[in-house]
């Protein structure tokens, strides 16, 4: 069997024909039910039937059960086999150490196949490399002195170059320990310790042709090669050698995660660069929490680190409060230690994720590739795309990040901020932008922090490109909707300043563009306009020089917008108009009305009687508006436009005819578009409202 241009054969596959009873396993499956999930298979996937991912996933359901089948009926088969032996291989364990994922000891071939042939094994006392999957390796749980049955099919690896040979296939194996050395092994060994990892790198394992005679890498190898030895009495110090002389390479995040596998990183520390630093939501599921619990509570937040590493690959890092606490990170170069990886993250799975990705890429400068210490030129053009990246949580005791460098690290890509105009020029869906922008009006209108944090927020933006009218940007609107998601989490700075009736100028730093909407979601930041790293501010573009001006009523607005409108008016809607007395004093509109005091109103906020209540109402009006001729157009008023309107269409008894108000005119008012329906009849339901004050505002 050829490996082609690797240049390893396969020199001896002994093979011999099983018993009955082992065929009757190999074609026996039975569920497996205590496998090793990792984050790759834990979630189910939904295969095409009779595809070739369909037919490798039942080779391996059938392998497994095999496995384990043969492992249940272990008793039986070695009678069997008691008598000849045929095929088993004996094996002394005398070093263990992993790769990856992969366990590789050094062993002394004790028994099995004499030389009796090309196609046989060697004799007793010859050094074998023998290969262990992660599922093998945790059932036999070897240590040094074991010995090890390997039953067939197992196969043989020669390498022509290579120190000794390797036995794969090792699926079916068994620890052999004596009934004398039972006692005495269960006490030098603890079965929980696991034996050291070694860290091989791309380059080493592939021996890339780039490395040149003397670079250090080069040197590894050659050392790795020529300090084996034929005689076998020296091969287990061989052995020391070889494996110490491998560096691991510590700037990989890839490798990092390969080498460490899921278990918390140990030994090790890579240095990456500090993209961007953001809070996302989640909820604490404890034991015996109800799932109505978890909905009615408000989700925590966790701080996360965008990272990346020198040759390119990103990495969410989930952080505890207490590791970034008044720390500025962003930007800095930074050293991860004590990681886990939670899942591997793909584009089908979070879009989200990978479209903050897409704003950093390509990068700024060359990246590295395995086999090179230093960074290459033409590693920086014609890059696809990441297609996947790992999301890492720090160890609560464990976790740890160290700031290499205080200055700005070369591959930080900070947040460019754009002009309003110039994000509404492009139609790049889901893609992130970051601005500059002037919050006129917000709803809902709170003035509570604890009901700004768990519901939906539309904000009125504008800037000064969009206010200034010329021929060149005509037609484009001067006000832009934003919507704040509850997925978006907002600093205590930001809410404080979103229950103030007043304008305010915010950065947002990386929202997405969708539909021709921006909307706040997971990973987007409002920010109070402050200095960006390596980034000329834009905070300017938010000063308006005049009032500012809102777009007409027309047949492109659209729902939680706002615009203006003036019109005539043609119908009352007389099922929604009522009113009601309020406190002149303080405002209360909550009056207690008392029989024995002949109906006067009372004030509880106040705690007085009130003598001369004041009458608001509720009133919604039909407009004939002249940009909108074939539409009705119902308005919501406020107090001052209804006392306004009513002013000289009172009767003597107070009451107002309906006759007294049609044919007014109305306007010029500034509304929030609340519905538009075109079935059965067009709508616009509109509801006026107050722009936010100029004065005081950030």
């Amino acid at each position: 069997m050829d490996f082609g241009s690797d240049g390893r054969q396969v020199k001896e596959t002994p093979i011999n024909l099983m018993v009955k009873s082992t065929d009757n396993i190999l074609y026996t499956p039975q569920k497996q039910t205590n496998l090793l999930r990792t984050p790759e298979n834990s979630a189910k996937k939904q295969l095409l039937r009779g595809g070739l991912a369909e037919r490798l996933n039942g080779l391996q359901n059938r392998e497994r059960s095999a496995i384990s089948l043969w492992r249940h009926q272990c008793v039986s088969y070695q009678k069997t086999l008691s008598g000849s032996r045929s095929g088993i291989l004996i094996v002394k364990i005398l070093e263990l150490h992993e790769e990856g994922t992969i366990q590789v000891a050094m062993c002394e071939q004790l028994g099995g196949p004499q030389t009796d042939g090309p196609s046989q094994g060697k004799a007793p006392g010859t050094g074998l490399k023998v290969l262990f999957t992660k599922e093998t390796a945790h059932y036999l749980r070897g240590h040094p002195q074991d010995v090890i049955h390997i039953y067939p099919p197992w196969q043989k690896l020669i390498i022509p170059s290579g120190s000794c040979p390797v036995i794969l296939n090792t699926y079916f194996c068994q620890k052999i320990v004596a009934k004398e050395d039972s006692r005495t092994t269960h006490e030098v060994h603890s079965w929980n310790t696991p034996p050291p990892r070694r860290n091989i790198t791309l380059a080493q394992m592939f021996r890339f042709n780039c490395l040149t005679n003397n670079s250090p890498e080069s040197q590894v190898m050659c050392n790795s090669l020529t300090t084996m030895r034929t005689d076998w009495t020296h091969r287990q110090e061989e052995a020391k050698q070889h494996f110490s002389s491998q560096v691991p390479l510590t700037d990989s995040l890839l490798d990092t995660v390969e080498s460490q596998g899921a278990a918390t990183w140990s030994g090790v520390s890579v240095p990456v660069v500090v993209q961007r630093v953001y809070s996302l939501p989640y909820r604490c599921q404890q034991g015996g929490a109800s799932a109505a619990s978890l909905i009615s509570d408000p989700p925590k937040v966790r701080v996360c680190l965008l990272v990346q590493d020198a040759y390119g690959m990103f990495s969410e890092v989930h952080l505890g409060g207490t590791i970034v606490k008044d720390r500025q990170l962003e930007g800095k170069s930074c050293s991860l230690a004590g990681m886990k990886v939670l899942q591997k993250a793909t584009r089908g799975r979070t879009a989200g994720l990978f479209s903050l990705i897409d704003t950093l890429w390509p990068p700024v400068m060359p990246l590295k590739t395995p086999g090179h210490s230093q960074a290459c030129e033409e590693v920086k053009t014609h890059l696809p795309l990441p297609s996947f990246c790992y999301i890492l949580t720090a160890h609560p005791n464990l976790g740890q990040i160290d700031i290499i460098e205080d200055p700005i690290s070369k591959l930080y890509q900070p947040p460019i901020p754009r002009l309003l105009r110039d994000i509404l020029q492009t139609d790049d869906l889901g893609t992130r932008c970051s601005f500059y922008a002037r919050v006129i009006y917000q709803r809902p209108l709170l003035n509570s922090v604890l009901l700004l944090e768990q519901r939906e927020i539309w904000l009125m933006v504008t800037d000064a490109t969009l206010q200034v009218q010329c021929e060149n940007n005509s037609g484009f609107p001067k006000t832009l909707p934003v919507c704040v998601t509850s997925s978006c989490v907002l600093g205590q700075e930001v809410l404080e300043m979103l229950t103030k009736a007043t304008a305010h100028s915010f950065f947002f730093r990386d929202a997405l563009q969708d539909q021709g909407r921006i909307v706040c979601v997971e990973r987007t930041a409002l920010l109070l306009p402050k200095p960006i790293l390596g980034v000329a501010s834009m905070s300017h573009s938010c000063e308006l020089a005049g009032p500012v001006k809102l777009d007409e009523l027309d047949s492109v607005t659209q729902v939680n917008s706002i615009c203006s409108i003036q019109g005539t008016v043609v119908g009352v809607d007389e099922s929604t108009a009522f009113s009601w007395p309020t406190c002149d004093l303080c405002g209360n509109e909550r009056l207690e009305q008392s029989p024995e005091d002949r109906g006067a109103f009372s004030c509880a906020a106040c705690c007085r009687v009130v003598t001369c209540p004041l009458l608001k109402r509720h009133l919604q009006v039909f407009l004939d508006c002249p940009s909108r001729p074939q539409c009705t157009v119902r308005v919501k008023l406020m107090q001052s436009s209804i006392s306004s309107l009513l002013r000289f269409a009172s009767c003597e008894d107070g009451s107002y005819e309906v006759e007294s108000v049609i044919g007014k005119k109305v306007g010029l008012l500034n509304c929030f578009v609340q519905s538009i329906t075109t079935h059965p009849t067009n709508c616009i339901g509109l509801e006026e409202i107050e722009l936010l004050s100029s004065e005081r505002a950030s």
